[in-house]
């Protein structure tokens, strides 16, 4: 009798050393992430042992399961594995932790779409057996939408439910590529009809405030959200409009006024979106350039300015915008040198009457540009617009005209684009027709191909042409 009892006390005690054994074998098979620091503590939601009722037979598929995994034999982990998971479920959180892995392992090698399909349905249930024991539902319903939307792709309704229930629960504690499956399924679901666009709006104001923080607050974590960032705001493009965006970003705005990243992302999501008339525009604008000027902001106001028919400022903030931007030599600025140049001349000369400075803002865009014709059809549009007021008599009243169709030619030769090189042709056909006919020219003393002289402003010398020519 004595016998017997000691034998059943070292049977206890084996298997107890084997468990904490094959323990801390698992704990080394699985990288401590901060989402899968193993947790060996079940939640109190059954009476059931936690080796089960048959100890001895646990802790042994516990340890072959164990052994096959960290060798990575996927192949011969499963059957213990599974055996572990029906019959002790509750010996370690690795069983699920690794059962995830186990389970997409045979789907990848199986070929049959229906015992695949089962082979989903498995993984969801061993989730859902996690979440059972051992908690951490935010995080696991994470991991479900994440694989099922892998796998399948097209239960965009269950990828939402998952998701949303993720993140309701881990709140800024979200994980990244969870915030980016909800976001997409949510606009699938909106282009299918099943939901209202509005909802569109509600989940990346709420994926964008998560993003936020943990940028702000987990520096780490940069390499996860930014491009769940980036993903999020091209799928939400679409649905940006202005009404949508300043429903968002006002009460942001007034809460922190002189948040430069929000003022930026403020004014560039406006912008993006045409939307640069609002008041929330302007006043994000102006406090950002306040904070941080540069030539960005600076060009910002000028538009601005622009808007508010305040043109004298507007030339003011872009002249600082092109200082700016000349003084920063890590990028090539052409093109925002040409755009901001391009606007002042059409300042000077449409709302100013500023015709010698719109003639020296359209060549200095030239020269930031020299293949883009479109500021010398502003000159040539300029020269036409004064034919009228650069002469005294009207044959000279006709001169400028040549001056205009050489800019216009110009305009033609300088540019591959068809859309202004087509421009160009019609103003030159158009204002060929004005030039003085062979009499005027005569009668004023001067032949065909001479040089001539533009008065007033224009100062230019030209070609002499007859009508027709």
């Amino acid at each position: 009798m004595m016998k017997a009892k000691t034998l059943q006390i070292l049977t206890v005690v084996l298997v107890m050393f084997t468990a904490s054994q094959a323990c801390a074998s698992a704990r080394q098979a699985v990288p401590a992430t901060p989402e899968e620091v193993e947790e060996e503590v079940a939640l109190s939601v059954t009476d059931e042992p936690k080796f089960g009722h048959d100890s001895v037979t646990c802790v042994r598929n516990w340890s072959l399961y164990d052994q096959y995994y960290k060798q990575q034999n996927f192949r011969l982990a499963i059957d213990p594995w599974r055996w572990m998971l029906h019959n002790c479920p509750l010996a370690t959180q690795n069983i699920y932790i690794h059962g995830a892995v186990l389970s997409k392992y045979m789907y990848t090698e199986e070929t049959d779409p229906v015992v695949r399909e089962s082979l989903v349905d498995t993984l969801m249930m061993v989730y859902d057996q996690r979440i059972n024991y051992f908690g951490r539902e935010g995080f696991v319903q994470g991991r479900k939408a994440a694989d099922l939307y892998t796998m399948r792709p097209n239960a965009v309704q269950e990828q939402y439910e998952y998701s949303e229930r993720s993140i309701e629960l881990d709140g800024n504690n979200a994980q990244a590529d969870v915030l980016l499956i909800n976001f997409q399924s949510a606009v699938r679901l909106v282009e299918a009809g099943l939901m209202d666009a509005g909802v569109v709006v509600e989940k990346y104001d709420r994926a964008m405030d998560i993003i936020e923080d943990n940028l702000k607050n987990k520096p780490q974590e940069t390499a996860a959200y930014i491009p769940s960032r980036n993903n999020i705001e091209l799928l939400f493009e679409p649905y940006a409009s202005c009404e949508n965006l300043v429903r968002i970003f006002k009460p942001r705005f007034e809460a922190n006024p002189k948040d430069p990243e929000l003022l930026d992302k403020i004014t560039d999501m406006l912008e993006k979106s045409g939307c640069t008339d609002d008041q929330l525009f302007f006043n994000a604008t102006r406090n950002l350039h306040a904070l941080q000027p540069n030539a960005q902001s600076a060009f910002l106001m000028g538009r601005m300015e622009t808007t508010n028919n305040n043109f004298t400022e507007a030339l003011k903030y872009y002249e600082q915008a092109i200082k700016l931007y000349e003084e920063d030599d890590s990028n090539n600025y052409s093109e925002e040198i040409f755009r901001t140049y391009l606007l002042m001349a059409d300042i000077s000369y449409r709302q100013l009457r500023r015709l010698t400075q719109a003639r020296t803002y359209a060549l200095a865009a030239n020269q930031a540009k020299p293949d883009d014709g479109r500021p010398f059809l502003l000159i040539g549009d300029m020269y036409a617009a004064s034919a009228s007021d650069c002469g005294d008599d009207e044959f000279t009243r006709l001169t400028a005209y040549w001056a205009a169709v050489d800019k216009f030619i110009q305009a033609r030769n300088a540019n591959n684009d068809p859309a202004v090189v087509e421009l160009a042709t019609q103003r030159i056909n158009t204002f060929s027709q004005y030039f003085p006919n062979i009499e005027q020219i005569f009668f004023h003393g001067y032949d065909r191909g001479q040089s001539y002289r533009v008065q007033c402003w224009i100062n230019e010398t030209t070609r002499i042409r007859a009508r027709g020519d």
